[in-house]
């Protein structure tokens, strides 16, 4: 047995059995392991993006982490991005860029960096194997950490420490580490201020929005008339028979205008509401100067138990009511018209499966979906959580090889989805079941928002250049293709509808491209 059996093995005790991996010379005794380990599947991304993105849908959506073989630090500076999201979605993560062997080091080799100073900014946890007996302990740490704050972990495996022989070892299963107990100060004080009249709103985060916890809010909501509120979070359960949460909106001054009339904000697993970006003359936060902000609970807690006892505290239980979604998917007409957004929308709406995955990367696209999302089937939501674009189609992937018996709908902007367009392979690859719908507005929609923001409202030459993603167009049926993803163009409502029709029917990748 080598240190990098010992790896793979420490894995598979504690149930994370997907790698997505992006390998090179210096992880070579790794990929030598995993070849002896059948149990761990091995998903291969061309691009570590790509890789460090779909562990983020897995682990959404399996509520455990994958691991992730990254080659050195360029390998995991790639993959930085879409960990920045991971971080933010508090998604558990093992990552496992390799380093030259230790005493190679001092060589100053081409690939040398500080893979340390690297995976810090985006991870939880930093750990280095310094030996392979030093394997088993890290990778024990890592897991523990990935679960216990909920984010990424990197794991640096130098070449030595991979193909050194260790006595041959069974690693045991590790225990669950325990969320922290909730404060009883904070959970008082939000009870009172939900009984003393004044308008709150609960701000919800996290595992706070799955539909267990979902009832509990409601409940809380139906009895004291607070509102319920969630910035972009992980996953979101939404649909028919569940509890509607709206989201805090992303353009400052609707946000501002959503959230005027609170006086108490109550947060459980999201902080203190902030927009996106600082704009002169304007607040960070959206929350009036006067409102009080109690924290009840953080992402590592046990939500849905924070919600209960809150419930509790003001006098209700389990059989108390709340106000479900109704299922009105069945009554929503087939749109006719232009090709928009909102005639998009209303065509997958109608046909959205039970317990399908959507997959929310549509950005200046979203809104017209969303609003249609309370009176669905019951389905799963998974957002672009940190801002940085081109985590769609990975996401997508994660989410497919974590249910492969659901529907995945990827809602995808053109812009973003160049990012990481090397993922339709992968999905070709493992035969996932995914359908993205890319929106094909052919500019960077969202940024020339922001322009006009900023109150520059006339662009210019080398603002359109900079702005607009035509000259050449791109034409997205002949990329998927080129990657093994069948799919087709639509540039009428009727053709999109045909189009979603066959991919709905269809088991495996399907994409359209809808010139809107």
């Amino acid at each position: 047995m080598n240190g990098a059996d010992l790896l793979c093995d420490t894995l598979l005790a504690n149930d994370v059995d997907v790698c997505f991996s992006n390998p090179g010379t210096s992880e070579m005794h790794f990929v030598a392991a995993l070849d002896r380990k059948p149990q761990l599947r091995c998903v291969l991304g061309l691009f570590e993006g790509v890789v460090t993105g779909a562990a983020d849908g897995y682990a959404r959506m399996a509520d455990k982490p994958a691991v992730t073989l990254l080659h050195t630090g360029p390998g995991l500076a790639n993959g930085l991005a879409n960990m920045h999201n991971a971080r933010r979605a508090r998604t558990p993560m093992i990552n496992v860029p390799g380093d030259h062997a230790s005493w190679h080091l001092a060589a100053d080799a081409p690939l040398t960096s500080d893979i340390d100073g690297l995976a810090w900014p985006m991870s939880h946890w930093v750990g280095r194997a310094t030996s392979p007996e030093d394997v088993g302990p890290k990778t024990e740490e890592a897991w523990t950490q990935s679960i216990a704050t909920r984010g990424p972990v990197t794991l640096i495996l130098p070449a030595d420490s991979a193909w050194g022989e260790v006595e041959a070892r069974t690693p045991s299963k590790l225990p669950m580490p325990v969320p922290p107990a909730i404060d009883e100060g904070p959970l008082k004080a939000a009870a009172q201020a939900l009984k003393s009249g004044k308008r709150c709103a609960l701000f919800l985060q996290h595992r706070a929005l799955r539909e267990r916890a979902l009832e509990w809010a409601g409940r809380i909501a139906l009895a004291t008339g607070a509102d319920l509120f969630h910035p972009q979070s992980d996953r979101g359960q939404r649909g028919a028979g569940r509890v509607a949460v709206r989201m805090t909106p992303y353009n400052v001054d609707m946000a501002i205008q959503a959230l005027e009339h609170v006086e108490v904000a109550i947060c459980i697993g999201a902080k203190k509401p902030a927009v996106f970006f600082g704009y002169p003359g304007k607040p960070s936060s959206p929350l009036p100067d006067a409102a009080e902000v109690i924290q009840v609970a953080e992402h590592e807690h046990d939500l849905e138990a924070a919600l209960q006892q809150l419930a509790e505290a003001i006098g209700l239980t389990a059989k108390s009511p709340f106000k479900a979604n109704a299922f009105v998917q069945n009554e929503i007409a087939e749109p006719t018209g232009a090709l928009t957004p909102a005639t998009i929308a209303a065509a997958v709406a109608r046909r959205l499966p039970q317990n399908a995955i959507v997959v929310e990367e549509s950005v200046t696209s979203a809104g017209p979906l969303a609003a249609l999302s309370p009176g669905l089937h019951p389905h799963d939501h998974l957002p672009l959580t940190g801002g940085a674009i081109g985590e769609g189609i990975p996401l997508a992937i994660g989410a497919g090889i974590a249910c492969p018996d659901r529907k995945v709908v990827a809602m995808q902007a053109d812009g973003s989805g160049m990012y990481t367009v090397q993922g339709l392979w992968t999905q070709a690859r493992e035969e996932l079941d995914v359908v993205t719908i890319v929106y094909a507005n052919r500019k960077y929609a969202i940024l020339q928002g922001e322009m006009r923001n900023v109150g520059v409202n006339d662009f210019g030459e080398n603002a359109r250049r900079m702005l607009d993603l035509d000259r050449p167009d791109l034409d997205w049926v002949l990329m998927a293709k080129g990657m093994g993803v069948d799919g087709g163009r639509a540039e009428t409502i009727e053709e999109f509808c045909k189009l979603l029709d066959h991919a709905m029917k269809t088991k495996g990748p399907f994409l359209i491209e809808a010139r809107i």
